[in-house]
């Protein structure tokens, strides 16, 4: 097994004002030549916007993005003809092929904090297309729940996307022990510690930081407390 860690200290960070954004790999103005991806995951931000604040129209081609809103709400508003409103325990995701215009703004009278991820895609140049849905929290008890996977591996419970990952969720209870084995050989696996603490591969991680996993077939983790985990598992390259 290989490993890399990822201490959320040691994340790149930008304070618009309206924005405070920490990222996990280069992304605007951050950049480090060692955190440019991690396999076939290009982008995994975590960001907090202020009330009545948001990202204005913006184009993007050629990627796989996932937002995941954590607190709050956000509204979207794409070229397609899509207007929605995203919220604590859904997740989106759209695929921007050939090219998309969007707009994220805070849709909450406080501040709104979500993960937007970017995926490369295994198909380039693909019809732009948009995805939403709302995942049960108690589906998550204690184990991982699959949000995203790949177009050619879904079962019609996840979002899926142009791309061999799989997204899942997991709320677990202190002192719960856990194992995910990979579903694809030559996948690794990108753990983010949304909340608490774990121990992997004989590291303890806390709030917020990540350890990517290769070389392997099966991961195991001990929940020290209770703790929420997004695990990300990506081709590797």
């Amino acid at each position: 097994m290989k490993k890399i860690i990822h201490k959320a200290h040691q994340r790149g960070s930008a304070d618009y004002g309206w924005l405070k954004a920490n990222y996990s790999f280069s992304f605007a103005n951050y950049y480090n030549p060692e955190k440019i991806h991690f396999g076939a995951l290009r982008v995994l931000n975590d960001d907090a916007i202020d009330a009545g604040m948001g990202f204005g129209t913006h184009p993007h081609d050629n990627m796989e993005i996932v937002t995941i809103v954590l607190q709050g709400a956000l509204s979207h508003k794409d070229s397609m003809g899509h207007q929605a409103t995203i919220t604590p325990g859904e997740v989106q995701v759209m695929s921007a092929g050939t090219g998309v215009q969007h707009s994220e703004m805070n849709a909450s009278s406080s501040t709104t904090k979500l993960l937007q991820i970017w995926v490369f895609p295994d198909t380039q140049n693909v019809t732009p297309r948009y995805g939403q849905k709302k995942f049960d929290p108690a589906d998550q008890q204690n184990t991982f729940q699959n949000v995203v996977s790949p177009k050619d591996d879904n079962d019609g419970k996840a979002l899926w996307v142009h791309q061999q990952t799989y997204f899942n969720l997991g709320n677990f209870s202190k002192n719960t022990n856990h194992s995910y084995t990979i579903k694809q050989e030559g996948n690794g696996v990108y753990i983010f510690l949304l909340e608490g603490e774990i121990t992997i591969a004989g590291e303890t991680l806390h709030t917020r930081d990540a350890i990517g996993l290769w070389d392997t077939q099966t991961i195991s983790f001990t929940a020290e407390s209770d703790s929420r985990i997004l695990l990300i598992e990506v081709l590797m390259y």
